[in-house]
């Protein structure tokens, strides 16, 4: 659904629940600004992203060390 900033404004309350069941996008002159979103459906959707992108040649185990050293090298 897209709704200016000042429908927002003026129903906040109403459009977030709204976002609990659909995506809210807020224009404002015209430009897309903001996207009020279910947080958890998000972070389902991140998790489902990442699922296929570890080789099957490094372990779970492997991919966190590599991950925290890369870290630890930038710290």
């Amino acid at each position: 659904m897209l709704i200016t900033a000042t429908e927002f404004k003026t129903n906040i309350g109403k459009y977030l629940k709204l976002a609990a069941k659909e995506d809210i996008i807020i224009t404002k002159n015209g430009k897309r600004v903001a996207k009020l979103t279910n947080a958890s459906e998000d972070k389902t959707d991140i998790v489902k992203s990442l699922i296929g992108i570890l080789p099957n040649t490094i372990s779970e185990s492997e991919a966190r060390e590599e991950r925290l050293s890369k870290h630890e090298r930038h710290a």
